[in-house]
């Protein structure tokens, strides 16, 4: 467990109004907490960080960043369900946490459409399809003839057995009627380095984690499981623009508080979250590493997690992937 305290910064500083916070009058009356389910270092711990000490400013609390990793997220969530709903405790969690474990573990300990308030969607980055860099083939109907051709003879790398890389990478198989053999990797970075290793040939991998390999060469990109392009990468087309409208897939991270949270709180929070994602230091930092700023309202967080968690449970049930 890591907890950090963070200086204060003026409430002018942060270019948050003071009339627009005293329209909702909730205000945290101790310390408020972030609960990070991973290590330290990840992007959703990069993202309660950069938060906190504007959040800080703001409530003239502190704002602590605790770190409760395990279980690709399952064990920080279950603890945050047990705290009080009343806005002191929030998580900062990922697509994984929130719509893979539930639909990959037997028990997970958490329903994440019952058991937590959405604040809002932080910030997410699409994954992209991508081949090692001596595969024979550079566009997405070639990888498809190319899969085909050697008829579940390639295998492609993923963070392990119901990781958002293996789900995305099935999805897509699925839709292609191509097969591939999953290999898996404990996370995302050893399932890159297997790709750029030439162990695998094929992978659908975080576009952020992706993006140095493929401005070096090691990798190529085939097509972004995006709605819109990737803008690191403007020309990489989108799965959509390619015929696959069904691939989307993504990484994102977002702000919870436990179910029965007071509304005031919810919206207070809100409020003063994305008003500080939007600002210019922080979009800078996060877009620098791959990642867009969304900032959502709590009812398009809410539709993304019953939405994702929908698509992945018909990937589960169709790839037959072991619930463990």
């Amino acid at each position: 467990m890591n907890r950090r305290p963070f200086l204060s910064l003026s409430l002018a500083a942060l270019g948050v109004p003071r009339s627009a916070g005293a329209q909702i009058a909730w205000n945290p009356t101790r310390p408020v907490v972030l609960v990070v389910p991973f290590a330290p270092g990840g992007p959703n711990d990069l993202v309660a960080r950069l938060v906190a000490p504007h959040m800080q400013a703001v409530f003239a609390q502190n704002v602590l960043v605790e770190n409760r990793p395990g279980a690709t997220g399952a064990i920080g969530a279950r603890h945050v369900i047990t705290q009080p709903a009343d806005g002191h405790t929030l998580i900062i969690a990922g697509s994984g946490t929130l719509t893979t474990n539930p639909v990959v573990m037997a028990r997970p300990g958490y329903d994440p459409e019952k058991d937590f308030a959405p604040i809002t969607l932080a910030m997410s980055a699409p994954n992209i399809l991508v081949v090692h860099k001596d595969v024979p083939a550079s566009s997405l109907t070639e990888v498809v003839r190319w899969l085909n051709h050697n008829d579940g003879r390639i295998a492609y790398s993923s963070g392990g057995v119901g990781s958002p890389e293996q789900l995305g990478m099935e999805l897509f198989l699925r839709a292609a009627g191509a097969g591939a053999t999953h290999v898996p990797f404990p996370g995302g970075a050893p399932a890159v380095a297997a790709l750029i290793q030439g162990v695998v040939q094929v992978s659908v991998l975080n576009a952020a984690t992706v993006k140095p390999h493929l401005v070096s060469g090691a990798l190529r990109a085939i097509a972004v499981t995006a709605p819109q392009r990737f803008a690191p990468l403007p020309d990489v087309p989108t799965m959509i623009e390619l015929g696959y409208p069904e691939v989307i897939s993504a990484s994102w991270s977002a702000f919870l508080a436990p179910v029965g949270t007071p509304s005031p709180a919810v919206m207070r929070l809100h409020e003063v979250i994305t008003t500080i994602l939007r600002r210019p230091e922080v979009t800078e930092r996060l877009t620098a590493i791959g990642f867009s700023v969304d900032a959502t309202a709590p009812e398009e967080l809410g539709h993304i997690i019953t939405s994702d968690l929908g698509r992945w449970r018909r990937v589960v049930r169709e790839a037959g992937i072991q619930v463990n």
